[in-house]
């Protein structure tokens, strides 16, 4: 991995939903060790950046469409999961962009980051993942899964967290409006 040491897994198939939750336990994890005064917060923080990136970016081109086009999830649920993504990109960004790791600044943005994340695991678990599993097909949970690991590997294989690129997403989604105020 280009941008990281830590391991952030590298499946090849599987059942989208699990795969989807087992990266969702990652990210708790890297939320854990960011906090962690004690921990390498610079490695963590790349490693937490390729893994949002790789993640929010496998599913918003392979997995919600799909979802969307088997009616599991509305057009609002897509776009809200899009917003949410867009969110945690800010927070990171936030993060990303301090020089140092051992700040109340890096800790005040490390809670804002954990706060939009942990709203947006547990959210996408109870109104994507769950009628995903029980109004999707398996076959078609398997084929997404293996286009959801080959999304997600070949962003990680570009180094997708690199702070240029995550700055350009957050551009991107600030003209799409996804970065607007509240409903």
């Amino acid at each position: 991995m280009p941008t990281s040491s830590i391991e952030l897994g590298r499946p090849v198939s599987g059942d989208v939903i699990d795969l989807i939750l087992d990266d969702h336990r990652r990210f708790e994890d890297l939320l854990r060790q960011l906090r962690d005064a004690t921990s390498d917060r610079d490695a963590v923080r790349r490693a937490f950046a390729t893994l949002h990136v790789a993640h929010a970016e496998a599913e918003e081109k392979e997995v919600y469409p799909t979802l969307r086009r088997r009616d599991a999830i509305s057009e609002h649920e897509e776009e809200h999961g899009e917003e949410e993504h867009a969110e945690g990109n800010q927070a990171l960004l936030a993060v990303l962009e301090l020089k140092g790791t051992d700040t109340q600044t890096f800790d005040d943005a490390v809670e804002e980051l954990a706060r939009v994340v942990n709203h947006h695991l547990t959210e996408e678990e109870l109104t994507i993942l769950n009628p995903a599993r029980e109004e999707v097909a398996e076959r078609t949970r398997l084929a997404l899964g293996k286009a959801f690991a080959d999304e997600r590997n070949n962003q990680v294989d570009a180094d997708c967290g690199r702070i240029e690129n995550v700055r350009a997403i957050v551009a991107r989604a600030e003209k799409r409006g996804l970065l607007d105020d509240e409903e």
